[in-house]
């Protein structure tokens, strides 16, 4: 069976594990803390903490800003179910927003309906690594209409003085917007290094703080380190320096550090990640474009334009004039022929527990239309050429077949 997203490991990302089992160093050390700084040189954001998911990095953020019950929430109806629970873990409400039609971002003009005076941070995510508009995003955070009708109810929400853009970028490392980084593009960005992301640590994470004056960014980093690590005031690399055993509990925190074994992989990705990996799924993005662009029913996902570069990371495919029941049969026909495909993702409002809380994807029209015509396939560095025909006769094949049953 062709596999979907398995990792790339390969003998430099082993002998750096190993070298880190070796070291002593096994929970967050040295490491992470070159990690750390090692993406902030990449992205050019000012400080950046690994965590051990993104999940953990999004629900963080949204505690140190004060968001709580009574707040809102924006975030797309088109994603994971992680960016809206983590607004349900703070007992805040997620309000769902519409999709564009050309892509599957969140959609700006619907965003502005959406705002009111419960509204504390709206959480954009760039699905499959493809960066949403920020522009018109932080745009509307910043009207005075819309600081006028923001009410804050903490400190951290006083002095910014506006709602939060906290930018969901799990799937976009290396994404650039208008000549910038995703990291620099908004307040704050989270990036995931889950197992099946461009770039792994297995498990992982991590916040890339890019908050404007007055913030501190330096200052905002070392009460995360501690918010992250059980509200301890000291981390074990701390605590390992001669006579600097004592600490302190500050506040009853959470425990969501990454660990060097984790920050090892994550070296080793990072230093390769532009000329071997972003590369590689470029050309597999390139070369799937170039077989599905002359069909008719193929919607071929938006990667490169003239203000946006994807990180490649997820072939959102589009097929034109079917329904959702006739997506899956397709689905089913290409497992036929031992090729993985996936699909991403099922919108939110359409899960169980969310529609129990009242939310209906009937709401969301666009967001429906995208998913149920939506196929991914799969992108991987060590997917060689000749599987990637596989992929491509597998999809047409199905499609074919499915066209000449209408």
């Amino acid at each position: 069976m062709l596999p979907f997203s398995p990792p790339h490991i390969d003998q430099a990302i082993i002998d750096e594990v190993v070298a880190a089992l070796k070291s002593g160093w096994i929970t967050t050390g040295p490491r992470t803390k070159k990690f750390e700084q090692l993406l902030s040189d990449y992205n050019g954001n000012p400080n950046t903490l690994c965590l051990n998911s993104a999940t953990a990095g999004l629900e963080i953020i949204l505690r140190w800003f004060g968001v709580g019950p009574g707040d809102e929430v924006i975030v797309p109806a088109y994603t994971y179910s992680a960016t809206a629970n983590v607004v349900m873990h703070t007992g805040a409400t997620p309000v769902f927003c519409d999709t564009n039609l050309t892509d599957f971002n969140i959609n700006p003009s619907c965003i502005n309906h959406l705002i009111n005076a419960k509204t504390k941070v709206i959480m954009p995510v760039d699905f499959g690594g493809f960066p949403c508009d920020y522009d018109a995003i932080n745009q509307l955070v910043n009207s005075d209409k819309n600081k006028k009708l923001f009410k804050p109810n903490s400190e951290n929400q006083e002095k910014l003085g506006r709602i939060l853009v906290l930018s969901d970028a799990a799937h976009s490392i290396g994404a650039r917007y208008k000549g910038k980084m995703t990291g620099t593009l908004t307040d704050v960005s989270v990036f995931s290094f889950h197992a099946v992301k461009n770039l792994t640590t297995a498990e992982g994470g991590a916040i890339a703080l890019n908050l404007p004056a007055p913030f501190d960014n330096k200052a905002v980093y070392d009460y995360l380190c501690i918010a992250t690590l059980h509200g301890q005031n000291k981390d074990a690399l701390a605590k390992m320096q001669k006579g600097n055993w004592k600490y302190d509990i500050i506040e009853p925190g959470y425990k969501c550090n990454m660990t060097d074994i984790m920050a090892a992989i994550g070296l080793v990705e990072l230093d390769r990640y532009e000329s071997f990996t972003l590369k590689l799924r470029k050309e597999i993005f390139d070369l799937y474009t170039i077989r599905l662009k002359d069909f008719d029913w193929a919607e071929i996902p938006p990667y490169e334009t003239e203000e946006k570069t994807s990180s490649y990371h997820l072939y959102p495919l589009r097929i034109n004039g079917i329904t959702e029941p006739e997506r899956d049969a397709i689905m089913k026909m290409i497992f036929d022929k031992d090729v993985s495909v996936n699909v991403h993702f099922i919108p939110v409002p359409m899960m169980k527990f969310y529609k129990e809380q009242g939310y209906s994807i009937d709401k969301y029209p666009i967001t429906y239309y995208n998913y149920s015509r939506e196929i991914s396939l799969p992108v991987y560095v060590d997917l060689s050429n000749e599987q990637i025909n596989e992929v491509l006769n597998a999809v047409i094949e199905a499609v074919t077949k499915m066209k000449e049953k209408k």
